[in-house]
């Protein structure tokens, strides 16, 4: 026990919080909808924009909340967000890191938002056609004349998690250490991190193009990365990152 507190207590402040606060959201939102009735999903998931249950607070707090019936995906992002962001957090100061951190997040919904918007109304008009066996043009016709009925359907829609800053986080990593040896398990040579961050892009967007349908929002994670990448440059052309880390 004494060796963990040590372990927590080590941790740089914004990285540490982060973590915490992450567990203590995910601990509510298991314990809030029996104990309270409180629909936690319906105020604080990311909705698409024009669902009805949509505000703009969900930008944000839709990043500090996970899924309640895994503990692989909290657990994943607070493992990644701990083996690197503590290193992030003392190249960058915790101010700076914690503006890269939640910049990411909000990037990856505007990103995710903007999906959905190209999306959402062919995958709905699709889903209905399917489950009512009328030709799709049929459906198509339906919504546009009764586009309450498709807004309606907009809320079936929604996404938690802090995974578009984690991965700005692994693309920032492997933009100022692109030379560090990184060991994956399923990999038993290292592998240096630059190529490993360019791995995890073309896999997120082979499944995102895909269109397959795995419950997880692969444009939000390349949301967050494009972020982190824009935000990296700018802050290397400024000097505020220079390549004494290579």
């Amino acid at each position: 026990m004494s060796q963990f507190q040590n372990i927590i207590r080590s941790l740089p402040p914004v990285t540490k919080n982060l973590i915490i606060i992450n567990f203590l959201v995910w601990l509510a939102m298991m314990i809030l909808p029996g104990r309270l009735g409180i629909d936690v999903m319906k105020y604080g998931a990311l909705h698409f924009v024009e669902a009805p249950d949509f505000n703009f607070l969900q930008l944000f707090s839709y990043m500090f909340m996970h899924s309640t019936s895994s503990f692989s995906h909290i657990l994943f992002n607070m493992f990644t967000l701990f083996m690197f962001g503590v290193v992030l957090e003392r190249v960058l100061g915790s101010k700076r890191f914690l503006l890269f951190y939640i910049t990411c997040g909000l990037g990856a919904a505007v990103i995710q938002e903007g999906v959905w918007a190209l999306t959402l109304p062919d995958m709905i008009a699709k889903e209905l056609a399917r489950m009512n066996h009328v030709p799709v043009e049929e459906i198509r016709q339906w919504l546009a004349a009764e586009p309450q009925i498709l807004k309606q359907n907009f809320d079936v829609f929604t996404t938690v998690g802090a995974s578009g800053a984690i991965y700005g986080i692994l693309l920032a990593f492997g933009m100022i250490f692109p030379n560090r040896p990184m060991y994956l398990m399923f990999i038993p040579v290292p592998v240096k991190a630059k190529w490993m961050v360019t791995g995890f892009v073309v896999l997120e967007l082979l499944i995102g193009l895909s269109s397959a349908q795995d419950g997880v929002a692969h444009f939000a994670h390349l949301g967050g990365m494009l972020i982190g990448f824009l935000i990296i440059i700018y802050w290397k052309k400024k000097g505020i990152i220079n390549g004494f880390y290579y």
